[in-house]
């Protein structure tokens, strides 16, 4: 085999390789690499618990930062709330009243 054969075999196996990797840790959702410092108290439980759970500490870690922000953020109103007004001071008392008449869908 000359060197540009192999060299040529080389890299489709690096790209096979490359191709694995894509497939074992998979692509389908980007990340963005952080650094956290814990207690080394925290740090053992953490990897007691993925063990446990048999999987990677920085998983659990992705799912507690995901429920944390997901119980905390803000969400804001949607711009329509309190935009328009009836003219009624009643038309909650009388929602049932009113829309008495109506087609249901």
């Amino acid at each position: 085999m000359n060197p540009v054969n192999l060299n040529l075999l080389n890299f489709l196996n690096l790209l096979n390789l490359l191709n694995l990797l894509v497939t074992i840790y998979g692509n389908h959702m980007p990340k963005q690499k952080t650094t956290l410092y814990l207690e080394a108290g925290d740090y053992r439980r953490l990897k007691t618990l993925a063990g446990a759970k048999g999987v990677a500490p920085a998983q659990l870690v992705r799912e507690a930062v995901a429920e944390y922000v997901a119980r905390h953020e803000v969400r804001r109103r949607p711009r329509s709330i309190g935009r328009f007004t009836s003219k009624r001071g009643d038309l909650s008392e009388r929602a049932e009243e009113l829309l008495a008449g109506l087609p249901r869908r």
